[in-house]
């Protein structure tokens, strides 16, 4: 009711309310006044300072710097409100001035001498102070500002000063302090810190030794948080750690002094903070952060000290990050993906990837997954290639187990045709872009298996990735067919021994695919050959009885030394190359033939890639122990039974079906059997180029299969009408000279007559260069 005691009641304790809330704004005014009283303050103490310090007489530069450093620890015996910014107070000022003067100084003396203010840095243990300092962050900032002193230190003084322990030791300490917090305020400060310590080391690898810290050493360091920095911690002892501490730290250096021999340092306990450090910072939201801090681990993994090298594997998590990304980044792939968009998606340079989501999406689904999986495969393996030798070989043994087998295989080995031909073909891009000779050597190792003895028919499936592998490239998909050879030809073209020797090698070692009959039971010779033989340039279907003494030796092809054979002088070198070539270009029958009829598609439009590509290959094979010459005949073991090897097996029986296959598969089986004739070893050159060699019965060569894909030819030519002009109209339309029209009959058979045709070209091309290489270099 009106008047009563409650309403009275209720007025005044609205008005109380009231009352408070004037005074608590009255107080909250009075202390903006007073910080904004204060801010002004030292801003305008900050400016008659500089004004007083251009008009005033200059002093000694040790005087100088001696009066900011007394000014910052006057600060904290003066000051009672820790709470106000660091960017508040005159510190950040007299920090600059402090590096100022040092810079002038040693700019002033001889190179290597260190002046007044040099010393007085480091025998007052300001670097520690300013530590303690930064770590409990007081004044708020304070952290950000000791780190761009340390970092404008370290990259302005040119003298070396981490090899001073009151230099070298709170480094440590505040590399300890860096990634610590995700996403922090002063990241930027601290990744900048880092960067530059990492390049000092990368300067003087040796001093990394001191940043290798003894776990059994160090105590436990505790979190500032709930200590507060007073005026007696600060300006005492001027160190900045406990004097246990100290103690615990002494002995470290000097057993760190000493750590460059491998044999008396035991780095099983060691820690590597730096590397620690900067593997937080990788994890930091901020891409140019984490850019940053793959170009700090880029430099530490180079540092050449083993000491470093062991601590860096064992003690630290940089296997873990590598393989995790890899895999999370694979795993982020679609299950599906057109082969054609794997292989042409522009070539990626990790940390340089410029994006747009809209933009790539609208390209093809996927885009921008792949790019992160394709950049940070970049990354693992410049990384690798850049690293230390016996840290490159466990990094890539990592990559190998936790990537390869465990992601890799399980994709590869699946039944899924869409799965395969995904999974087939993002091996065939890794395998494109891995360059570090200790990654590929375990991809090799992954995809072909560590075995170097010959393969037998019961041995091809040892190893299950490998033999799924070579099966795939007669699958009865074409598109993984091709795919699948793409990949071959593409780890073919690798610098590494191993592929080779296991693919096509170690089944030619023995040459035991040549006939072994002695010497003495062959048939007497007329000018080179058997008196019944036919001319090889009169009928191509000629037998594998010719005997091997009218052919040009291997070493006449491949070595620098003069022919052995007293019946091979130079001039007839030259009629066997000639005939070498002539027989492979007259395989072909002249009715099966159409390139004469078209301009420009003549034989000697390969010569210029053949060379090129020999060239090539002899500058990648020069340092492997491959013979000049091949191995001699008597010390041969013919009585073991020729294989071929699944490899050779899988493309020889696709080259014996060259007429009944798509025209985009036969073009890729003969890109791999053209790479492989390519290449300058002396037995692989002998079973794939020469037409002379007597092969042992059961086996087959190159030039074998196709004198009998030849041979089907000449037969089913016959049931074909109009078979010659036919045929110039699909190489014409193959060309782009014709327009599509009417759809010819027996079109599969027509394109692989021209992909013979052409295939024989380039043999005779390659042979013909690969002799003119070896009769150019001999003396």
């Amino acid at each position: 009711m009106p008047g009563s005691v409650y309403e009275t009641s209720n007025l005044d304790r609205g008005g109380s309310n009231r009352k408070k809330k004037i005074e608590e704004f009255s107080r909250s005014s009075r202390e903006k006044i007073v910080q904004s009283k204060n801010k002004m303050f030292s801003k305008f103490t900050s400016i008659l300072q500089h004004a007083v310090e251009a008009l005033a007489p200059s002093l000694p530069l040790q005087e100088d710097f001696v009066y900011h450093w007394k000014a910052i620890t006057h600060y904290y015996i003066e000051t009672s409100d820790d709470k106000a910014p660091v960017t508040d107070t005159n510190i950040p000022s007299h920090l600059e001035q402090m590096l100022d003067i040092l810079t002038q100084e040693e700019a002033e003396r001889e190179s290597g001498e260190t002046g007044p203010c040099m010393e007085y840095l480091l025998h007052h243990k300001i670097l520690e102070t300013l530590y303690t300092l930064g770590k409990a962050d007081c004044p708020p900032g304070m952290k950000q500002q000791v780190l761009t002193f340390y970092t404008k230190l370290l990259a302005h003084i040119r003298q070396p000063l981490l090899p001073h322990i009151n230099v070298h030791r709170p480094v440590q300490k505040l590399i300890r302090l860096c990634g610590e917090v995700l996403a922090a305020p002063t990241e930027n400060e601290e990744i900048q810190f880092l960067c530059i310590v990492c390049a000092k080391l990368k300067q003087d690898p040796y001093l990394v030794n001191f940043f290798l810290e003894n776990k059994s050493k160090r105590p436990e360091t505790k979190s500032p948080g709930g200590r507060e920095v007073g005026k007696e911690n600060v300006l005492a002892p001027d160190t900045g750690q406990s004097p246990s501490e100290e103690q615990a730290e002494e002995p470290q250096a000097a057993a760190a002094a000493s750590a460059s021999s491998p044999t008396t340092n035991n780095n099983n306990n060691n820690n590597y903070n730096l590397v620690s450090s900067l593997l937080n910072l990788t994890k930091s939201p901020d891409g140019r952060i984490v850019v940053k801090a793959c170009e700090g681990l880029m430099l530490l993994v180079s540092l050449p000290e083993p000491a470093a090298a062991k601590c860096l594997i064992e003690n630290t998590e940089l296997c873990d990050l590598l393989t995790d990304r890899l895999v999370s980044f694979y795993k982020a792939l679609p299950q599906s993906m057109d082969p054609l968009d794997i292989e042409t998606v522009e070539s990626v340079n990790w940390g340089l990837d410029v994006y747009n989501l809209k933009e790539d999406a609208a390209i093809f689904t996927g885009k921008r997954a792949l790019i992160s999986f394709l950049s940070w495969l970049d990354y693992c393996d410049q990384l690798i290639k850049e690293a230390q030798k016996s840290a490159a070989a466990v990094m890539a043994k990592a990559v190998r187990e936790r990537f390869f087998v465990s992601v890799m295989e399980p994709q590869l080995m699946q039944t899924s045709e869409v799965g395969i031909l995904t999974s087939t073909a993002l091996l065939n891009r890794i395998i494109r872009q891995v360059t570090s000779e200790a990654l590929l050597q375990e991809m090799v190792y992954f995809l072909l298996g560590e075995e170097r003895e010959p393969e037998t028919a019961a041995t091809i499936a040892q190893n299950p990735l490998r033999h799924r592998l070579i099966e795939h490239c007669d699958h009865l998909s074409d598109e993984i067919s091709i795919m699948t050879l793409r990949l071959f030809e593409q780890l073919i073209q690798k610098p590494n021994q191993h592929i080779l020797h296991s693919l096509v090698l170690r089944g030619l070692e023995e040459r035991n695919y040549l006939e072994n009959k002695p010497q003495e039971e062959r048939e007497p010779l007329e000018n080179g050959q058997p008196h019944d033989a036919v001319d090889l340039e009169e009928d191509p279907l000629f037998g594998d009885d010719v005997s091997p003494d009218s052919r040009l030796s291997g070493s006449d092809w491949l070595s620098s030394s003069p022919p052995q054979s007293p019946d091979h002088s130079k001039s007839d070198g030259k009629t066997e190359v000639h005939k070498i070539v002539n027989s492979f270009l007259c395989l072909v029958p002249d009715e099966a033939k159409s390139s004469y009829q078209v301009e420009g598609t003549g034989y000697d439009t390969y010569l210029r890639d053949a060379h090129r590509q020999f060239r090539d290959y002899c500058g990648v094979c020069q340092r492997w122990d491959w013979r000049g010459n091949p191995k001699p005949f008597e010390k041969c073991n013919l009585d073991i039974p020729f294989f071929e090897g699944h490899f050779l097996k899988v493309l020889f029986d696709r080259m014996g079906r060259i007429l009944d296959q798509p025209y985009d598969v036969n073009l890729q089986v003969t890109a791999v059997l053209s790479k492989l004739s390519l290449l300058p070893h002396p037995h692989l050159h002998e079973y794939l180029l020469d037409p002379y060699i007597n092969l042992a019965p059961g086996c087959r060569s190159l030039f074998s299969v196709i004198v009998r894909v030849v041979g089907d030819l000449m037969l089913r030519i016959q049931r074909i009408p109009d078979f010659t002009p036919k045929l110039l109209l699909v190489r014409k339309r193959l060309l782009g000279l014709e327009p599509e029209g009417i759809t010819i009959d027996h079109m599969t058979l027509l394109e692989g007559v021209i992909v013979l045709e052409e295939f024989c070209k380039e043999l005779a091309a390659i042979a013909f260069v690969k002799y003119h290489a070896a009769a150019s270099s001999s003396p």
